[in-house]
């Protein structure tokens, strides 16, 4: 006859084989990447390409040391995150209060509703020459350029995921005598929560494209401008280098977005789901 104490470390011995196929899978996504590297060494390294057009990975990998032994790193791709992330800060709280309003209010629908009919599918980047004489060649131009591009995925997906939150719910929370404000903050918004972060982290990399983007059109600071004066001197080596550190950035950018994510939704049937809970 078992013990009963044995019968709770079956769940436990079950889950590990679980993690550890999850672990290896994990590191099996990683051979594409790993694939794509040798390649570009490879050819690098045959001759097919000139050097000045595609340098060897392993030449590429010395300049992205040189630029963190001398501090270039945080001169260039520091400046390109802090545009990137504070226009991504004013788009996600600008979006999100629109979108509360929106739908909590017929005026601010009626007035808002068009402006994101033709602003949505409009490219945004026609809009920087207009920020360019407006604010100059300046950080001002280009964090505007950011929350521009940024706030739409946010806005949609607020007003989606708020009006997207079963009826039956907020009638209860009325009978119950909930006020409007309570109402909001404990029963809406944490109901549409999952709806909006994932508008923001659709809004994430959008923030950190358009940053480097409008950077190597206008020039100057930033990781975009470096890139675009290295181009025009043929010092291939730094420009991959700034894909690579620019991809290494947005993928710690979006994994931190995917991990506040899990953590702020700890409550949520999606977060259980995945744990196999």
């Amino acid at each position: 006859m078992s013990s009963p104490a044995a019968a709770p470390a079956a769940p436990a011995l079950a889950a590990r084989p679980g993690r550890g196929i999850a672990v290896a899978w994990g590191a099996a996504r990683g051979v594409s990447i790993l694939c794509l590297l040798l390649l570009w060494e490879a050819v690098a390294r045959s001759g097919i390409m000139p050097a000045f057009m595609l340098p060897p990975l392993t030449v590429t990998i010395q300049q992205v040391a040189l630029d963190l032994a001398s501090g270039d790193i945080f001169a260039t791709l520091g400046v390109s995150l802090y545009r990137a992330l504070v226009g991504f800060a004013v788009a996600g709280v600008g979006g999100i209060a629109i979108g509360m309003m929106i739908v909590r209010s017929a005026a601010a629908r009626w007035f808002f509703d068009p402006l994101i009919s033709v602003g949505f599918p409009t490219p945004k980047v026609a809009f920087l020459p207009v920020f360019i004489l407006w604010f100059g060649v300046y950080d001002l131009s280009k964090i505007t350029m950011v929350t521009v591009d940024a706030i739409f995925p946010v806005l949609t997906a607020t007003v989606i995921g708020l009006e997207g939150i079963e009826r039956e719910l907020i009638w209860s929370a009325r009978n119950m005598g909930a006020s409007n404000r309570r109402l909001l903050w404990e029963i809406m918004l944490p109901a549409a929560l999952p709806q909006i972060l994932t508008g923001l982290q659709v809004a994430l990399p959008i923030a950190l494209i358009v940053a480097i983007a409008t950077e190597m059109i206008m020039g100057g600071t930033g990781i975009g401008g470096a890139m675009l004066q290295s181009s025009r001197m043929f010092e291939s080596a730094k420009v991959f280098a700034g894909i690579i550190e620019i991809s290494v950035a947005g993928y710690c950018l979006i994994k931190g977005m995917a991990m506040l994510r899990r953590r702020l939704l700890l409550w949520h049937q999606e977060t259980a789901h995945r744990s196999g809970v």
